[in-house]
């Protein structure tokens, strides 16, 4: 890699799950250089990507600090950043309980939060046939995951998910959020985030707020332009 940076992170400008890695690097104040691929050129898929992620999926991270170890799947790759580099539990835990309770957020983050948000997002802006159904299905998950969310966090009082502070299992849950609350629900005004979910709507404009994801929004930002 012609970079002096530790990590090499193979990314999407647009791709949610590339910047769930980054707001962790960020966090921890890691280097690193984001590769972004084009997916309209089916840049992931390639070779010069695949030889590293056979999915041909973002994101991928390389660490040139150990043997240019590779992982990928956006999740086992903040799961091994935390447990190698976040000695101090910066934005991870220590005690045993809320370590598991941390793992239980980043797996309903994963199998309850994107694929959903991801297929109601397929099927309202890029499925070449309109499926009124599978949008109200998939819209109504993304509701689902927003009171399950909003329960847990107005019965805590510091308003994160675990131990009590910010923590990846926050983080991971930005980037998908966002969207959701950008390009969802066009069409329903019976949703009014904000009023229905208040926990969730405070803490999500709080995650916004926080250096790293701040500055990685506007990152994002300019690259969208």
């Amino acid at each position: 890699m012609s970079h002096d940076q530790q990590f090499t992170l193979y990314t999407h400008a647009r791709g949610p799950n590339g910047w769930k890695v980054a707001f962790v690097l960020e966090e921890l104040g890691l280097s690193y250089h984001s590769i972004y691929l084009d997916f309209d050129k089916k840049e992931q898929k390639a070779p010069e990507h695949t030889q590293y992620n056979p999915n041909g999926r973002i994101p991928t991270l390389i660490d040139h600090h150990n043997g240019d170890f590779v992982i990928w799947e956006s999740n086992a790759i903040i799961l091994y950043l935390v447990d190698k580099y976040d000695k101090e539990a910066k934005i991870s835990v220590t005690d045993e309980k809320d370590k598991y309770t941390l793992l239980q957020w980043l797996f309903f983050q994963a199998s309850g939060q994107g694929p959903y948000y991801g297929q109601a997002f397929w099927f309202t802006y890029a499925h070449p046939e309109k499926v009124p159904s599978a949008v109200e299905r998939y819209e109504n998950e993304i509701l689902r995951v927003l009171g399950v969310l909003d329960g847990v966090l107005a019965k805590e009082p510091s308003g994160w998910l675990v131990g009590g502070k910010c923590t990846v299992a926050d983080l991971s849950f930005v980037p998908w959020d966002l969207l959701a609350l950008t390009l969802g629900f066009k069409d329903r005004a019976d949703v009014d985030v904000a009023k229905t979910y208040p926990a969730f709507y405070a803490w999500h404009q709080k995650l916004l707020k926080r250096e790293s994801v701040a500055k990685l929004l506007e990152v994002r930002a300019n690259l969208m332009k």
